[in-house]
């Protein structure tokens, strides 16, 4: 691996100044104050905001229209919220069957009684769990997205729940359709499926798709994109060290970004 380019002063070698001669004026008169590289941390729910992911995005949809169930896998940051959310957004145009996205973020729940209660309530039905919850979701369709999954590893959680959903999610016409998303496999993360020769419930039922960080054409795509509403423009020494630097992690871009377009605003 060859080592990182050394760093660049913010506008070294930049076309910038052909914008303008005064480009504090310049920056002022086209109202670019508001960095563009943001939200450097959580998913994106506006989908004006959301970038790439169009193979994975029509992949997902392909499978959910099989009658399966889908697990979103990849490292910490790559985009996995956002193309959840994304995804819940799309349903209404994107499934053949229709059906109500749910999104629930596990990270906001304590417990499976917690769980239960929140999925009642984002579904819109009385609070339940059991046998009373399948009867409410019988004559129901539901997209369920859920983000950080690997929550269900925490103590509060066992093995039953993951079962339960799959007992949901069997059959094309099950009450539910799953959407995952979690750091690893499936398999992997809930190894208390090992145990006595058990397979994971939710590895199961779900279709792994792993969502990798963005190639180079993309991550220089990406900042294009955002640097086309703005009179700044990073030079190619810059954007190859942003790239090389984020390595394609999506979240790492934005943040890179967000600082090297700081420095062009402070009048580096």
């Amino acid at each position: 691996m060859t080592s990182p380019p050394a760093p660049l002063l913010p506008g070294e070698g930049s076309n910038f100044s052909s914008f303008g001669e005064d480009k504090d004026s310049d920056i002022i008169n086209d109202n670019i104050i508001t960095n563009p590289f943001t939200p450097q941390q959580g998913r994106i729910d506006n989908p004006q905001d959301f970038f790439n992911r169009e193979r994975e995005i029509r992949q997902i949809f392909e499978v959910i229209n099989s009658g399966s169930s889908v697990a979103l896998i990849g490292t910490e940051g790559v985009g996995k919220s956002s193309l959840l959310s994304q995804i819940c957004q799309l349903a209404d145009t994107h499934l053949h069957s229709p059906r109500q996205p749910v999104f629930l973020d596990l990270n906001l729940v304590e417990d499976e009684n917690d769980f239960y209660g929140a999925l009642c309530d984002e579904i819109g039905i009385p609070k339940s769990k059991g046998t009373r919850l399948s009867r409410h979701l019988k004559s129901r369709q539901i997209l369920l997205a859920l983000d950080n999954i690997g929550k269900m590893t925490w103590d509060g959680f066992n093995r039953g729940v993951r079962d339960y959903l799959r007992g949901l999610a069997e059959g094309s016409n099950a009450p539910l359709k799953l959407v995952l998303a979690a750091n690893e496999s499936l398999a992997k993360l809930f190894n208390d499926s090992w145990d006595n020769g058990k397979t994971s419930p939710l590895a199961g039922v779900c279709q792994e798709e792993i969502i990798k960080p963005w190639d180079e054409p993309t991550a220089r795509d990406f900042i294009d994109t955002r640097l086309a509403m703005t009179s700044v423009r990073f030079t190619e020494a810059e954007i190859n060290q942003l790239v090389e630097e984020s390595g394609g992690h999506p979240r790492r871009l934005m943040q890179l970004c967000y600082r090297m377009y700081s420095r062009y605003l402070e009048g580096g």
